[in-house]
C-alpha cells in the first residue's frame, strides 16, 4: 500500500480537500484482501479503494506511486486549425442533447451512424466529435476538443477545479439530477435521517471506517473531508450500487438520484445534509481555446444566445386578446396596473379595424399582445377578460432574443476581456484578435492614408482593450 497526497486527475493538484485528510489509494497491483493501515492523520481519514483503477485514482509522483506512471503535466494537445466541440455519445444525455440543439435551430449531420465525427451545418467550420460523457471532460482536458456538454456531476468528478476550463452556460434545463448520499431504512440506519447523525455514529473507527461505494472519488473526498468525517472508506463500482448495502459490501452509497424511485426500491433513503450537488447539462470549453482558436469565442457566442434564446421562450405564451379602450395609452395603462399582464417589458397595443356601414375600415378595438409565463396563463387569461379583453388568442413561442445575454457578458469578464471591445472586433473579424500588436507594427510601417486610418482604429479601438 502507498500513500498518496492530494491529487486530483492528470496529475494536478487539488486544494478543495481539507488539508488534514489522509488520501490512501492502493498500489495498481492490490487484491481483495488488502489491509488498510492509515498512516498518520491528525483528523480525518479517507481512504479510496477499487479493484479496477481508473486513471482520476493512480495519479501521482513516482515516490508516491511505486511502478505507476509519472503524471507531471497534461500532453499537449496535437496541432489543428479545426474547432472541435465534444458530445456524449451514448444513453438519455446524448438524446437530450441532440434534442436540445434542433430545439435551437442546430442540426447536427452525420453521415454515418458508427462514426463518431459530425457537423453542424449551421455552424460551419465546427467539428463535433461523439465521446463517453467522462471522455469529453477529460479531452477538454488535454485539449483535444474546445468545448463540449457535459453533465455538472461529470464535470465537477473529472475536472476537478482546473482552471483551464471554464463553464460558459451552467443551466441547459436538462438531465435534472442530483449526486446524493443513500442510506439503508434499516439495521443500525433506521434512526439516521441527517448527515450529523450519520457523521456522530460510534461505529466508524480507523478499523471499521464508514464504506462509501461511488463513481465519484473526486467529489467524495472534497464531500466528506469538509463535513468533518474522521474514517471514510470510498469504494468503487461500475453499476447496481444500489445493491452494495444489502450485500453487505459497502455501509452507503453516493450516486446520482433523479425521482428516488430506484432507492426506495432498494430499502435506501435520503438523508437531510446528504445531497452533494445539483446537475444538470452545462456547457464546458478549454480557457486556452477560447483565447488562442481563431473563431471559437464567435461559436460560443451564438451557441449560448441560441440556448438562452429557446430556453427563456420554454418558459412563456405569446397572448393576444381584443381590448376596448379610448386610446393605445389608456388600455397599455390598465394592463401595466394589472399583476401577471405587463409582459416582459410592457404590452404592446395596436389598432384593430373592422367593416364598416360603407366601404371604409372602422376602427373597433385595441389588439394587446403581452409574455406570459406558461405557469400563469389561465389567471392571465382570466385578469384579461375582467379588464374587457375578448378573442385572447394563445401562441407558443420559439425565441426570446435579448439584446446581449448576460451569460455572455459574465465569460468575457472571466476572460479579463471588455464586453465593449468584443463588439467591436465582431464588426472587423477575428484575425485583429489574433494577430494582436503585431498587426499595429505591419500597418504602422506600411504607408497611405486608409492604412493610417486603420492603425489609429487598432491602436485607439482593439489595441487599447482587446489586445493588450
Amino acid at each position: 500500500m502507498q500513500v498518496s497526497r492530494n491529487v486530483g486527475p492528470c496529475g494536478t493538484r487539488s486544494s478543495t480537500v481539507n488539508k488534514n485528510a489522509c488520501v490512501i489509494i492502493p498500489s495498481v497491483n492490490t487484491s481483495a484482501a488488502a489491509v488498510y493501515t492509515p498512516v498518520h492523520a491528525e483528523r480525518t481519514s479517507v481512504l479510496a479503494h477499487s479493484l479496477t483503477k481508473r486513471a482520476e485514482d493512480m495519479t501521482g509522483s513516482v515516490d508516491e506511486l511505486p511502478g505507476a506512471p509519472r503524471v507531471a503535466k497534461l500532453p499537449r494537445p496535437s496541432p489543428r486549425t479545426s474547432l472541435r466541440m465534444g458530445l456524449p455519445s451514448k444513453g438519455r444525455m446524448a438524446e437530450d442533447t441532440i434534442n436540445l440543439l434542433k430545439d435551437s435551430a442546430l442540426s447536427v449531420y452525420k453521415p454515418n451512424p458508427r462514426q463518431y465525427i459530425a457537423s453542424i451545418p449551421q455552424i460551419p467550420g465546427l467539428e463535433v466529435w461523439f465521446q463517453r460523457a467522462s471522455d469529453v471532460v477529460r479531452k477538454l482536458r488535454y485539449g483535444d476538443i474546445d468545448l463540449g456538454i457535459v453533465g455538472a456531476d461529470m464535470f465537477a468528478e473529472l475536472a476537478d477545479g482546473d482552471p483551464d476550463l471554464i463553464v460558459c452556460h451552467e443551466a441547459l434545463d436538462f438531465g435534472q439530477c442530483k449526486l446524493a448520499l443513500g442510506i439503508p431504512m434499516t439495521g443500525k440506519f433506521a434512526s439516521v435521517n441527517s448527515l450529523d447523525q450519520l457523521r456522530d455514529m460510534p461505529d466508524w473507527t480507523e478499523d471499521t471506517p464508514l464504506r462509501v461505494v461511488t463513481g465519484y472519488h473526486n467529489v467524495a473526498k472534497r464531500f466528506f473531508a469538509s463535513k468533518g468525517f474522521k474514517h471514510v472508506v470510498l469504494l468503487s463500482a461500475d453499476g447496481a450500487l444500489e445493491a452494495a448495502p444489502a450485500m453487505g459490501s459497502a455501509d452507503i452509497i453516493l450516486d446520482l438520484v433523479s425521482t428516488g424511485v430506484t432507492l426506495r426500491e432498494n430499502n435506501l433513503k435520503e438523508i437531510e445534509g446528504g445531497n452533494i450537488m445539483d446537475s444538470q447539462g452545462i456547457l464546458v470549453a478549454n480557457k486556452r481555446s477560447l483565447l488562442d482558436r481563431p473563431g471559437l469565442l464567435q461559436v460560443v457566442h451564438e451557441l449560448i444566445e441560441r440556448f438562452d434564446g429557446h430556453l427563456k421562450a420554454e418558459q412563456f405564451y405569446s397572448v393576444i386578446a381584443n381590448m376596448r379602450g379610448d386610446s393605445p395609452e389608456e388600455v397599455a395603462g390598465r394592463l401595466l396596473k394589472a399583476p401577471g399582464l405587463q409582459g416582459l417589458q410592457g404590452p404592446t397595443i395596436a389598432s384593430v379595424y373592422m367593416n364598416g356601414d360603407g366601404s371604409a375600415a372602422q376602427h373597433g378595438f385595441y389588439a394587446a399582445t403581452i409574455c406570459v409565463r406558461k405557469k400563469q396563463l389561465y389567471s392571465a387569461v382570466k385578469a384579461l377578460q375582467k379588464l374587457g379583453g375578448s378573442g385572447v388568442l394563445v401562441q407558443p413561442m420559439t425565441y426570446i432574443f435579448d439584446e446581449e445575454p448576460q451569460r455572455w457578458i459574465a465569460l468575457l469578464k472571466k476572460l479579463n476581456l471588455d464586453p465593449k471591445d468584443f463588439a467591436q472586433w465582431r464588426l472587423v473579424g477575428w484575425w485583429v484578435l489574433v494577430v494582436g500588436r503585431r498587426l499595429v507594427a505591419v500597418i504602422g510601417s506600411l504607408d497611405g492614408p486608409p492604412l493610417h486610418a486603420l492603425h489609429g482604429a487598432v491602436q485607439g479601438g482593439w489595441g487599447g482593450g482587446m489586445l493588450r
